[in-house]
């Protein structure tokens, strides 16, 4: 950091015996030097690291909490990982995840927040010694991150809106100067305007599309065939100047939401004499024809129906770690872990369903996945490392494939049921 500079004058002072003083340069008198504390350096300026990975594919870095300073740490970035590729490396602090500040939130939370996000990640980061400077400095590490963005950047909002039958939508769609970008204008008090959408908004992308790749007539015809509901991504002129700016495209990842229906819930188990109270099962859905992990038979007055658990109600996540690309039994194994207590998120099918049209994890809009303070003991993570469905039995080796051989009697070969067991 460069000091600030002051004359000392003594050669003008030999042939000049008077003072000047210059708001640039200071005193040059060095009997009235006046000591200030040191200005940070402006180039201290966050880095922006766009990671992107491809279906099972990890993001390839860990997450580390110290507890002997604040902050977050990247740890083990892996060689020709997404991570590395972006620039992220050993010892950055994360100060923002998409777009949202999390330099003073739980670690939970921020890991949850990654694991949560698809295969997009935009991390705002300090190096290493440039955090601990603007920490020595006694510097305001949120206002850092306005000035990066611009004061008057906000996130874009993700807005679900549902028909009136007298106003219908209450929004109307108007093309601008450029090719594929259009603003919005909403009725007074409509429901446009009730979910979160305000006249002169531009509109970024409508129930999963984005709109620059669409002609005016098709996403006319989009609104119009919504006969209940649209939900669309949408943000101020300003913010869209600074997304520009940056080079940073704007994502539903990034949103603030408004309205959104289907809210994940999470449900604070203590088991009982006999266990939780319900039955996990892997089921094979009717819609879209994948795997899902549902809770069935849930035992009258155990303590999953006092929590509030629906019969056929989806598994989302188990103490706050995703769960729905994790295997049947890494999940079981995971739930007796957690010893008498478990923390469960769920959504019903119909609203697994909404999200999924979205292209979006509903954990991406859930604040209460964990009680507070839960899993706080940990203070490294693998955030971004993918389950693969494989865990080692007892004997510490990954299990083998194995041949079994059915003799069809007069019944035929049995049920070949699903995955279940009783928690």
């Amino acid at each position: 950091m460069e000091a600030m500079k002051y004359t000392t004058g003594l050669e003008d002072a030999m042939e000049f015996p008077r003072f000047t003083f210059n708001p640039k340069e200071g005193i040059d008198n060095p009997a009235l030097v006046i000591s200030e504390d040191p200005e940070p350096d402006p180039s201290l300026v966050p880095h922006l690291c766009q990671i992107k990975c491809k279906e099972g594919q990890s993001f390839g870095f860990h997450l580390r909490m110290e507890r002997s300073c604040r902050g977050y740490v990247v740890h083990q970035v892996d060689p020709w990982s997404p991570a590395e590729l972006s620039g992220l490396k050993d010892g950055d602090r994360v100060l923002e995840v998409n777009e949202d500040f999390v330099d003073d939130m739980e670690f939970p939370r921020v890991v949850q927040r990654i694991q949560a996000c698809g295969l997009q990640l935009f991390l705002l980061v300090l190096k290493g010694e440039e955090y601990k400077e603007a920490l020595a400095h006694g510097l305001d590490l949120q206002a850092l991150t306005r000035a990066y963005r611009g004061e008057m950047c906000s996130r874009p909002r993700l807005c679900h809106i549902t028909r009136d039958s007298v106003l219908g939508l209450g929004i109307s769609i108007i093309p601008i100067c450029q090719k594929g970008r259009y603003m919005l204008s909403t009725v007074s008090e409509g429901p446009a305007g009730r979910a979160g959408v305000r006249s002169g908004d531009r509109l970024v992308w409508i129930n999963g599309a984005m709109v620059s790749t669409l002609t005016h007539s098709a996403i006319s015809k989009m609104v119009k065939k919504c006969s209940i509901y649209v939900t669309v991504l949408v943000i101020n002129r300003e913010s869209e100047a600074s997304y520009i700016r940056r080079k940073l495209p704007i994502l539903p990842i990034m949103a603030g939401s408004h309205n959104l229906p289907h809210r994940p819930k999470t449900m604070h188990l203590v088991q009982g004499s006999d266990g939780y109270g319900f039955l996990l099962r892997q089921e094979r859905l009717s819609s879209g024809g994948r795997n899902a992990h549902l809770l069935r038979e849930v035992d009258v007055g155990s303590p999953a129906e006092e929590a509030g658990m629906q019969d056929g109600d989806l598994l989302l996540a188990v103490n706050g770690h995703p769960s729905e690309s994790m295997e049947h039994e890494n999940i079981v194994r995971k739930v007796r872990k957690s010893g008498k207590r478990v923390s469960l998120t769920t959504i019903p099918i119909h609203g697994r369903d909404f999200y999924t049209q979205l292209g979006l994890s509903p954990l991406l809009f859930h604040e209460d996945s964990l009680p507070k303070g839960e899993g706080m003991r940990k203070t490294q993570s693998p955030c971004t490392e993918i389950q693969d469905g494989l865990s080692k039995n007892k004997h510490g080796s990954l299990p083998c494939p194995r041949v079994c051989v059915l003799e069809r009697e007069e019944s035929g070969f049995g049920n070949l049921k699903n995955s279940q067991s009783k928690l």
